[in-house]
């Protein structure tokens, strides 16, 4: 890190609710909020927002004639944003960069385009320019007037936070000194579901077991199967160089890194990737002085072992608290990194920290002041951001 970062706003929308006090509300309770999906006459289990969120983004969609071709992914990006940039008090004249990204992109226009291909052999005027991954953060900045560089890209699960990665990097090199940040998905369909359940990942508990158990069992290292489940939403973050008064909370170092892997999906057994990022992270702060790591987790038998075996690495014989947000929102594949660090800043502003109800009881940190956040994706693309009050 050249220079502090300050994040002087947050926005989501997300299962939790259409606002980060939606969200914080939400993260009172010990209840999560998946529920049953029916795709073809198959049920899935999956995190959608809630109706009133639903509500929001119809409107969204309603407002603008160009809009009504747009995907939610890209509506969910907006909708975030405008809420982001008004808490700041930014607006088109700042010039402010923009760097949304996803993993997944525009998975139900795109899917609903293929098959009328497929049916009528002919391609719908729109169907190329509404399903790119671009689409994001250009329409973002249409909406919001801004003169400022537009990007898009697709890390998988780390995308949100690679997405921070850059915008501390053009600050930093003061060709820009705002920039708003994040990911948004929309991945609830079902080739994306069948995508999942074809790598045997996903949880296969069924609506009747929902009301007295926790079908994502992220983070619970006991665990014998496999839980992931997928959750929609959006979230962003607003970064201006220097320390602000208005500060959220300030981004005081970051850690990047990829694994060789053995195979498409896998990353080592103790999550080398990890271990680096979180390393750099870090920098010269003593690692006893972070008290809580907020930790990708997507629930996977493997995935949330090495990350594990990877803090264990680093913090030796003081973990500090660990949570995850996955077990209660489900995995928002690109947007899920954006989430934890709104998950993290939220802890830091409210100095409460948010355990998992059904893991043994942890050591509850007295003062929050410095969280780490982790995100890794398929490809073993691991980000890690160290936040502070």
């Amino acid at each position: 890190m050249q220079k502090t970062i300050s994040i002087t706003a947050i926005s989501s929308i997300s299962p939790l609710g259409k606002s980060s006090d939606d969200a914080w509300e939400s993260y009172q309770d010990n209840r999560h909020y998946i529920s049953e999906k029916s795709f073809n006459n198959e049920t899935a289990l999956v995190a959608k927002i809630p109706k009133e969120a639903k509500k929001e983004i119809k409107l969204l969609r309603e407002s603008d004639s160009k809009y009504k071709s747009l995907d939610d992914t890209v509506l969910f990006a907006i909708y975030a944003s405008r809420n982001a940039i008004k808490q700041a008090n930014w607006d088109g004249s700042d010039n402010f960069g923009i760097n949304i990204g996803s993993s997944r992109g525009a998975t139900q226009l795109f899917e609903t385009y293929h098959k009328d291909f497929l049916e009528k052999n002919k391609a719908k005027t729109l169907s190329s320019p509404t399903t790119t991954l671009g689409n994001i953060a250009s329409w973002v900045a249409h909406d919001l007037q801004t003169q400022g560089p537009e990007i898009s890209h697709s890390i998988t699960c780390s995308t949100a936070l690679h997405a921070m990665l850059n915008g501390i990097a053009w600050i930093n090199s003061n060709m820009c000194n705002k920039f708003l940040v994040g990911g948004s998905e929309a991945p609830l369909t079902p080739f994306t579901i069948a995508q999942m359940q074809a790598l045997k990942i996903y949880s296969r508990d069924k609506l009747r077991d929902l009301e007295n158990s926790f079908p994502c069992r992220a983070l619970d290292l006991d665990k014998s199967l496999n839980s992931m489940i997928l959750g929609e939403g959006a979230s962003v973050a607003c970064l201006e160089a220097g320390e602000k008064e208005n500060a959220l909370a300030f981004i005081k170092g970051v850690g990047y890194a990829t694994e060789i892997l053995e195979h498409n999906i896998s990353i080592s057994s103790d999550a080398q990737c990890f271990q680096k990022s979180m390393q750099m992270a870090l920098g010269d702060l003593n690692p006893n002085k972070v008290d809580v790591v907020v930790m990708h987790a997507p629930g996977t038998i493997k995935g949330d072992l090495s990350e594990y075996k990877a803090i264990e690495k680093i913090f030796c014989d003081k973990i500090p608290a660990l949570t995850t947000n996955k077990w209660k929102i489900g995995h928002t594949f690109g947007a899920s990194g954006s989430l934890n660090i709104e998950f993290a800043v939220l802890m830091l502003q409210n100095q409460k920290f948010i355990d998992i109800p059904y893991l043994r009881h942890q050591e509850t940190p007295k003062r929050i002041k410095n969280i780490l956040v982790n995100a890794v994706g398929f490809g073993g693309n691991a980000v890690s951001i160290l936040l502070s009050k």
